[in-house]
């Protein structure tokens, strides 16, 4: 007797592994569910052994796009994209940030790295990487879950028609709302980051360094780079998801040979990989000097704007480290957009980008005039 009708999906965790309850399986036979344990998987309406096996993911459709689970989902990977890439790239992102503010001395990438070697060890290069996991993650939290939010929002109060025609605008002002809110999240892991990568001796990681930074420069020190960070942050998510949305909707329209509903998962996800690669290099560009302005305050205490700009320079700000940014944020982008994507595939949801949605409203008159 089969347990699955043959139309269903077929899940990304093999069938071996399965977990079927009693009551699903006889329902699904057409018969009533008679076993008290509904935990216990069935063969032929008969109870065995669970044994060891993994839940099977959520089927398509089983989360209700933009209701509260969706949002939940979005928020769930996007501290997943944004907290492992960010805690991965860490290595990187220890020289991007030492080359900003010590240009004397971390005069290269390969330099940098000798360098850091020399003088702190393999155990150098990972220094900070628990306030940028748990910076991240909280950004990420923020970034992707607010985004959804505010992408359909916005998309609402336009109306379908002009949803449609100004879906660039509102990816705009949907990631950039979602970015204000995800960099007072961020702010004080990033100061406790910068200040431990770029100062020997500062702090071993967030657990004495938080404590040192507050007794410095009191709480408020904390979200002293806030501004910067915005001008940064915001510019640079802005570019992210208007620049991913876009890519992967003209992917889909002249670089696949089929429409998206029809394209396998592995190929949805290159596709997620590419345009947030593509994304990721625009990115890396318009945030720059915001980027070396954050390295620079957080590293000196009482230092402002103008300090930085006076000795970086105009040029320097907007140079100074860029080529390995733009190697460093167009991996991570892709990567993130990769993880969040697959997270929603396992849960069920689609997978971002190549469609325009009409609004809900739109869709529940669908049927009434077809």
């Amino acid at each position: 007797m089969a347990l699955y009708d043959k139309n269903t999906r077929q899940s990304l965790v093999p069938s071996f592994l399965y977990s079927i309850s009693s009551k699903k399986a006889l329902d699904l036979a057409g018969n009533e569910a008679k076993s008290p344990n509904f935990n216990e998987p069935m063969v032929a309406g008969k109870a065995r052994n669970p044994g060891f096996v993994v839940p099977a993911p959520f089927e398509p459709g089983k989360i209700e796009m933009y209701s509260p689970q969706f949002y939940a989902a979005c928020t769930v990977g996007g501290i997943l994209s944004c907290g492992l890439t960010h805690m991965a790239v860490t290595p990187l992102d220890l020289v991007k940030c030492n080359m900003q503010i010590s240009p004397e001395k971390y005069k290269s990438i390969s330099s940098g790295f000798g360098v850091l070697l020399k003088e702190q060890g393999v155990r150098g290069f990972f220094r900070g990487w628990v306030p940028t996991l748990l910076g991240y993650s909280a950004q990420g939290a923020c970034k992707f879950g607010f985004y959804e939010f505010f992408k359909k929002y916005y998309a609402d109060i336009a109306g379908p028609e002009y949803a449609a025609k100004y879906k660039t605008l509102i990816y705009l002002a949907g990631s950039a709302s979602a970015e204000v809110i995800a960099d007072v999240a961020l702010c004080p892991m990033e100061a406790v980051k910068v200040r431990v990568q770029t100062q020997p001796g500062f702090g071993r990681g967030l657990s004495d360094g938080l404590p040192k930074f507050v007794k410095s420069e009191g709480v408020l020190g904390l979200y002293k780079g806030i501004l910067p960070l915005w001008g940064r942050q915001i510019p640079y998510t802005m570019m992210k998801f208007a620049t991913f949305e876009t890519t992967v909707e003209m992917m889909y329209k002249y670089v696949i040979p089929m429409p998206k509903d029809q394209c396998s998962k592995p190929l949805q996800l290159t596709v997620s990989f590419g345009g947030g690669y593509i994304a990721g290099v625009f990115c890396a560009i318009v945030s720059h000097p915001a980027d070396n302005l954050v390295s620079f305050l957080n590293n000196a205490k009482g230092a402002t704007v103008g300090d930085a700009v006076k000795k970086l320079g105009v040029w320097g700000l907007f140079t100074r480290g860029l080529p390995l940014r733009i190697v460093m944020i167009g991996t991570l982008t892709g990567a993130q957009w990769v993880i969040y994507d697959a997270f929603k595939v396992f849960v069920g949801l689609p997978t971002t980008g190549g469609v325009t949605p009409a609004p809900a409203a739109a869709q529940k008159e669908l049927p009434a005039t077809s």
